[in-house]
């Protein structure tokens, strides 16, 4: 029996970090596309999960909600931190703080 328990731990664990893997990349694209809709600099092409929590979907299931952390930048000497939180695949929410655009 503790075999059973133990084999289906381990498929749960490698099921949740594909889905990981994947759910960054996706934020990776997300944030890029949020940084050229704004006008800004996608700072070192990454994203950092900052938490991840259980949420339901506007179909009332449980989901998985990640938020993810970015940096942009509107000139070359600022660093602005922004956040996108997904729920399940699909983008929930997002935040980029007010800045200065710095254009001549």
């Amino acid at each position: 029996m503790l075999e059973y328990i133990l084999l289906v731990l381990l498929i749960v664990t490698v099921w949740f970090w594909i889905d990981t893997i994947s759910k960054r990349e996706l934020a990776i694209q997300l944030g890029e596309n949020l940084s050229k809709q704004f006008d800004l600099q996608f700072l070192d092409g990454t994203v950092a999960c900052e938490k991840i929590t259980l949420k339901r979907n506007e179909k009332g299931q449980v989901a998985i909600l990640r938020c993810y952390e970015f940096m942009v930048s509107s000139s070359t000497n600022d660093r602005i931190k922004c956040n996108l939180f997904l729920l399940g695949k699909h983008l929930h929410n997002w935040h980029i703080p007010p800045y200065i655009s710095m254009e001549i």
